[in-house]
Parts: structure tokens; sequence; C-alpha cells
């Protein structure tokens, strides 16, 4: 087959990684894959694994210009006649659906979270078929949007858990990663993500304060890039740092390609976002490489993420909370996570049931 995948940018992110895990699997398959994106870091690893990499903006919300770009992305459609087309987010769902509409390719969405009901985000409902990311979302746009059960189908993420696997970690990048951010025998607490409001660092930050108090030796991580329009809200995450006195031990360390490394070297993790978005994918990652994870309390999570054995279910926005379960962690061994991960988490399965998906249509 040839596969289509279409996301804004190829970029850090769980969404971004799936997509270059996902063309990697296809082609092992023998299939031809072929992604389209506005570009990112990721682009030559895409490339490397010997997929085609397009690229175009489908990530601007500049209706001035959606035209223009939904009539390139029908030339190149139209040249490529792809078997399947397979878009992850909204705005290149939008440009896809309206360039596809006289073409027919078979066009499949991933509905990675729970988006507001709205006119904007029902675009992801218009593909042939469905995938959600877990029994909340599927809910959650069935009841939303009252479209057919049957068309939309459950897919967990998938994590590749050869390479995030303790046995494969560079132990190289983790001894000079530590010694240029002062992390040997430090207790380290990491959030991993792109720097915007969603994930709730300031509730992060606060709470490293307030945890530091009981754990001395504390020091936190926060692995994300900044995008430019998102540089004002990075200043200020910067200065409360400073405002709660904990500038030398929250380091922003920026976009890691070595996630599973950074997974290996923390402590805990932490995931304080206000929507689920992607979060279960990092929250995989991190079980994988045994790492104990603290997650907010969103439905679909709770059954991730249990209380005493791979980590704790933390309230939203609450500081205190956070810096309690931080200590809890601290003073708990825990063990067997990795071997633990249900088989529906692995890249295997998610790669499999997503195929099956795609023969079908065709």
């Amino acid at each position: 087959m040839k596969i289509i995948q279409i996301l804004p940018e190829l970029n850090e992110g769980g969404v971004e990684r799936g997509t270059l895990e996902s063309s990697r699997e296809y082609i092992k398959l023998g299939n031809t894959s072929i992604v389209i994106s506005a570009g990112g870091k990721l682009v030559n690893e895409i490339e490397n694994d010997g997929a085609k990499h397009i690229q175009l903006d489908v990530c601007s919300k500049n209706i001035f210009t959606f035209y223009f770009r939904m009539l390139k992305l029908r030339k190149i459609l139209k040249k490529l006649k792809p078997d399947i087309i397979h878009v992850r987010s909204r705005v290149p769902a939008w440009l896809t659906y309206i360039a596809n509409k006289t073409l027919g390719f078979n066009f499949v969405t991933t509905i990675h979270g729970l988006n507001s009901i709205n006119k904007y985000s029902e675009i992801m409902t218009k593909g042939d078929r469905v995938i959600a990311v877990g029994e909340v979302v599927k809910e959650h746009v069935v009841n939303g949007y009252n479209i057919d059960p049957n068309k939309v189908t459950i897919i967990q993420r998938g994590v590749d858990t050869n390479k995030f696997s303790p046995l494969s970690v560079d132990n190289k990048f983790i001894q000079e990663f530590k010694k240029e951010y002062n992390l040997d025998d430090k207790y380290i607490v990491t959030s991993v993500g792109r720097i915007t409001w969603l994930k709730d660092y300031e509730t992060f930050i606060k709470s490293i304060a307030l945890a530091k108090e009981h754990i001395p030796n504390i020091t936190a991580v926060i692995a994300g890039g900044v995008r430019e329009d998102k540089e004002n809200y990075f200043q200020s995450l910067k200065d409360l740092a400073i405002r709660y006195n904990v500038e030398d031990r929250v380091h922003f360390v920026g976009s890691q390609s070595e996630i599973a490394e950074i997974y290996y070297l923390s402590d805990v993790l932490v995931n304080a976002s206000l929507k689920m978005g992607n979060v279960a994918r990092t929250i995989i990652e991190a079980f994988a490489m045994n790492t104990p994870v603290l997650a907010t309390t969103y439905e679909g999570l709770n059954d991730l993420v249990e209380n005493d054995k791979n980590g704790y279910i933390i309230k939203t926005q609450d500081e205190k909370d956070l810096a309690e379960k931080i200590i809890l962690t601290h003073n708990k061994n825990f063990t067997n996570i990795r071997e633990n991960l249900n088989q529906e988490y692995t890249l295997n399965t998610m790669i499999n049931n997503t195929i099956k998906i795609y023969e079908e249509l065709n």
C-alpha cells in the first residue's frame, strides 16, 4: 500500500514520534510511506528510514492562505494516488477533507484527545474510518457528534519497547547530560512536552518549591521546545522559578531527541496537563523505562496510572497535592513497572490494528 500520513509538523511530541515509528514499521511491512508536514527536526530521521517527506504548510490556521494550500495539497494527492491518507490533527484534516472531496481516496483520522465539541473539531469525525486512542475518547466523539460507533475503532497508542528499553540506553549521553545540568546525586523530577500553558508547568514549578523542604536534593528537568509564539509564556515560567527561589533547581533543557534516556535518568515523570491530548503516550514511554509517573485525573488515564503500583494520580492545578505525591514517590521503591505494561500499548499491536483498518478500506 501507499500510505500518506499528514500532521502539522515533525518536531518533538507524542504524535510526531508516533508518526515516525509508524512510518518505519509500514516500510518494514513492504508499504510505501510518505509524510506531509511543515517540516521539523524529525524529517531527516523519517527520510533515513526510507520514507518520503513532502514539506507543505499544513499547520497554519491562516484562513487567507487556506485555499491556496488546499490546492497545493490536492495537486500532491492527485499525483501520488495513495491507498490511504491518514490525518492526525485538525488543520491538516480540514485541508485534506476539502482537497480529497473530488479525489475520493481512503481517508482515516486519529483523534488523540478530548477537544471541545464544536464544528472546528468535528472534522476529525469525517474520515472513512476514525481511530480513537482510548475508550474515553471514543465515547467523547460518539456522544458529542452523534456518529455511528461502528465507524470508530479504539487503537491504543503504541510504544516501541525495543527503543524504549533500559537495556538500550546511551550511557554516554546520560553521563554527559547529568554533567551538563549538574544532576549527579540529585532526585530528578521530569516533565516532557513542548512549552505551552496546557502542560501547566506553573503547578510543576510551584510543587518543586514545596517538595524541596522534604527532598533537599530535588531538581526538575523540563524537556520541551519553545515555539516563537510561546516565548513570552516561556519567560513567565523562568520568572516564576526565580520568584519561588528554585531557578537553580529547574532546568529547561529544550527539545531532546534522546527521550528514552531522559526517562531513564529520571526518578519520576510528572504530567500535569490540563487536557488529555497525547499524554498517554508519554506515560507509556516512561513505564517502558521503569519510571513511575504522576499524572492528572483524566478519565482513561486512571486505568493507566495505578496508585502505589506505577505512580500516582494527581489533582489538576494543585501544587500541594503534586508535591505530596512527589514526596510519596521519593519514599517508595517501585518495581516491575515495565514488566506489568499491557501488550495493547506496544508498537507492534498498534501497527497491526492500524494496518487492519487500512486493508478493510482497500
